[in-house]
């Protein structure tokens, strides 16, 4: 991560968004690293930005946009190729990635977003369909948002039921 991937955030990143926090959300695999990993913090400090870490919610499908959305959307690019050996399925994944459309992550990250939502309306529970929002429609439109915005009393509804 101290290699790439800081590297490819501080070259990607809009400048205009610098003061902006970037989460970079985790599985809870323990390959992955605490996030509050020392080595991880020195170098996000020589980067300028405020790159955070954050591991997702355990056993929640719903909520593991980047295995369900963003790898699964990766792998059916990187499908389209041929790979002879392992070596060359590596550079075709680094291709995927490198070319990768932020407007289709977008849309993982709104699904993700309607999701979490929908968990705050049922108390923390599991019982919603996911939320549709027509985002090809809205995207033709150019009108599809970054983020979705939620209601107030319904964040501090949620906020008391996890202090119980």
């Amino acid at each position: 991560m101290i290699s790439y991937l800081l590297p490819a955030i501080q070259v990607r990143w809009p400048p205009e968004d610098a003061h902006k926090t970037i989460w970079i959300q985790q599985n809870n695999a323990p390959s992955h690293l605490p996030a509050d990993d020392v080595e991880f913090a020195r170098a996000v400090a020589l980067t300028g930005l405020d790159i955070r870490l954050r591991n997702q919610l355990t056993n929640s499908l719903d909520m593991n946009c980047l295995d369900l959305g963003f790898f699964a959307s990766l792998q059916s690019l990187t499908d389209r190729t041929t790979s002879k050996d392992m070596d060359e399925l590596i550079q075709n994944v680094i291709m995927e990635y490198e070319n990768y459309n932020p407007i289709i992550l977008n849309r993982v990250f709104l699904t993700l977003q309607g999701c979490m939502i929908e968990v705050m309306k049922d108390n923390g529970g599991n019982r919603y369909k996911i939320p549709h929002m027509s985002k090809e429609r809205l995207e033709a439109l150019d009108m599809l948002p970054k983020v979705l915005s939620c209601d107030s009393q319904l964040v501090q509804r949620a906020l008391k039921l996890l202090s119980n």
